[in-house]
């Protein structure tokens, strides 16, 4: 196996992530001992996972000569704000393409689109394949302007993005094994796929001493879980390694709600259980959603008293600000 210390990428996440004990969660949950991998306090942009795949995709960007960044997502797009930030970083100019209906305009992630200098532009599409062809078009426009773009795809989701999270999985393995942690899961997102993936190809390739459960945001597990091998599989290759079996990607999607990026009970709950208990704040499109999966399965009895469970917190944060009404703030009395 290709070593994966050998394949280059720009230096984005400079140092591991805490992994903290969550004990007053922990004791509500019959004694689950929950931690949490705290991917949402990276360096750049108010922080989320997708830095450890933009260090990948980006050192590719720049050894290609690209000086302009082009991605995609929902209006509030996590991924793309952290993307523009990266992006000014090392010195590139950004363009976003921002699937419409728009989301609080000028709040949340937009607001940070904005301070960020980030050339947005709106589209709609029925797919996120069609949305590929638009991506082409906007890079055809720039290169006929006299720009060298580069696409990172919807949530560096490909086989090189995937790779930063294999990162990730030995990162919570070498944290775990130092705190002597009788690990048995890892517990994320699953929504374009590469944060599950990778951290599925780091704990096989690797044979790391825990198992990857995924809680899908979007899509039933039918549709999900084969895009997670994909990309599994296709990252195994740069790795020269062997590739998964079809079984290997486990994925629930019942605590998908009204769909993606609509909020529902179970969620708000999660959300605020966890800011009264632990002061540690989780947003309603991702991590609020596979905290109430992570709760519900501990509750349904997944994991025993005293096993560490450990919820990949990947960011997002700025979404809140965009969801008052649907998490019902209330301000005065």
């Amino acid at each position: 196996m290709r070593p994966i210390e050998t394949i280059p990428r720009v230096s984005l996440v400079p140092e591991a992530t805490p992994l903290q004990h969550l004990p007053r969660l922990s004791e509500s949950l019959g004694g689950v001992q929950v931690w949490c991998k705290r991917d949402d306090l990276t360096w750049l942009g108010l922080g989320g996972n997708k830095l450890r795949k933009l260090e990948f995709l980006l050192w590719e960007a720049l050894d290609q000569g690209a000086d302009t960044i082009i991605t995609t997502g929902a209006a509030q797009s996590n991924h793309a704000r952290l993307t523009a930030a990266a992006a000014n970083a090392l010195g590139l100019r950004p363009v976003l393409v921002l699937r419409k209906p728009v989301r609080g305009p000028g709040q949340g992630n937009l607001l940070l689109d904005d301070l960020l200098g980030a050339e947005v532009r709106f589209g709609s599409w029925e797919s996120w394949k069609e949305c590929e062809g638009l991506l082409e078009e906007v890079a055809g426009e720039l290169r006929a302007a006299g720009r060298r773009p580069y696409i990172v795809p919807m949530g560096g989701s490909n086989a090189l993005g995937t790779l930063g999270y294999v990162q990730g999985a030995l990162e919570i393995a070498r944290q775990a094994r130092a705190l002597d942690l009788p690990l048995k899961s890892v517990v994320c997102t699953t929504s374009s796929g590469a944060t599950h993936a990778g951290l599925l190809l780091g704990q096989t390739a690797y044979e790391l001493p825990f198992d990857v459960i995924g809680i899908s945001v979007s899509l039933p597990c039918q549709e999900c879980a084969p895009e997670v091998l994909r990309l599994a599989n296709q990252a195994a290759a740069l790795l020269q390694t062997d590739p998964l079996p079809p079984e290997a990607a486990v994925v629930f999607d019942d605590y998908i709600g009204p769909g993606y990026g609509q909020v529902d009970g179970p969620t708000i709950s999660a959300i605020r259980t966890l800011a009264l208990l632990e002061g540690v704040l989780v947003d309603p499109v991702y991590t609020g959603k596979t905290l109430a999966g992570l709760m519900d399965l501990a509750r349904q009895g997944t994991w025993r008293a005293g096993e560490a469970v450990v919820f990949l917190h990947t960011g997002g944060l700025p979404a809140l600000f965009a969801y008052s009404r649907e998490m019902n703030v209330q301000i005065g009395r």
